[in-house]
């Protein structure tokens, strides 16, 4: 196959992506228990922002060139939301664990889908509307409201699944304007400077094994990044997406096994429900693509 066009490879790759960034799920729940979450998002986009950085050197141009947006004002929100749905996120797995947290987060492509009209101006025929009907039936079963046992704090996941949501439109408008390079360097240098402004009041020592968990947290978002990256370079997005929800899989996983959470027969339903909503969404996305 030519390069573009490699869909095995392209699975492949999102599949390790989904692996990887599991992991780096589990130990930013690990030091965000141990640290404030402020702290523990901003220096992993240093290190982000570095990586970017580097990245737009090395390519024609450099840096200027990857700095030049015909639509600043709208990376700017995006880098800024990004990095604030990452605090949200976080805070989630420190509060719900990694299992509910991913299942309820599951739900953001249907929010992408269902606010692609009002932002992007794009037609949703009623069979989407349909599915993220039944996809928020799903989310409903995992939080479970009016049963006497509902967890506000359940909603911190889905509040941060309808950030990245926006975040995700924001992409998809600007990328109408600017080229992918452009919208990844805003993404960490923006989200970096805007975290910084708020997570360096929250300094806390840390001790030396838990250096080495930044550390792996560092290297787990670039490499992420940057399998994500060349998975959307030999493949099209609309053949590999479905295969993110992999990640939810991954990270349940590592829950269960590393800080011993329970999986709930109400949230293996309902994340069931929001993936299979999910993927018809995608597939009804591809086929009037």
């Amino acid at each position: 196959m030519s390069a573009g066009n490699n869909t095995r490879l392209g699975i492949a790759l999102m599949i390790a992506t989904s692996v990887v960034f599991a992991g780096q799920d589990g130990i930013s729940r690990h030091l965000a228990g141990e640290y404030n979450v402020y702290m523990v998002v901003m220096i992993r986009y240093w290190f982000f922002a570095a990586f970017v950085i580097t990245i737009a050197a090395r390519k024609a141009g450099g840096v200027l060139a990857a700095a030049r947006s015909s639509r600043p004002v709208i990376q700017t929100v995006r880098g800024v939301l990004l990095a604030a749905e990452i605090c949200v996120m976080v805070t989630g797995f420190t509060i719900l664990g990694l299992v509910e947290s991913h299942a309820v987060f599951a739900a953001y492509p249907l929010l992408v889908a269902a606010l692609s009209g009002p932002i992007l101006g794009e037609r949703v025929g009623w069979r989407r509307w349909a599915a993220i009907g039944v996809g928020f039936i799903g989310v409903l079963f995992i939080l479970k409201p009016g049963l006497g046992v509902f967890n506000p704090a359940a909603v911190i996941p889905f509040i941060a699944a309808v950030m990245f949501a926006i975040y995700g439109l924001l992409t998809r408008y600007v990328a109408r304007y600017d080229r992918t390079e452009t919208s990844f360097f805003w993404t960490g240098t923006v989200g970096a400077v805007a975290i910084t402004l708020v997570g360096i009041w929250f300094w806390e020592p840390m001790t030396g094994p838990d250096w080495l968990w930044m550390g792996a947290l560092c290297l787990t978002g670039a490499t992420g990044h940057w399998l994500l990256i060349r998975c959307y370079e030999v493949a099209e997005a609309s053949a590999v997406q479905p295969f993110a929800y992999f990640q939810m899989v991954f990270a349940a996983s590592v829950g269960i096994a590393v800080f011993g959470e329970a999986l709930q027969i109400n949230v293996m339903i309902g994340a069931a429900i929001v993936v299979a909503a999910g993927l018809f969404t995608l597939w009804r996305e591809r086929q009037q693509g």
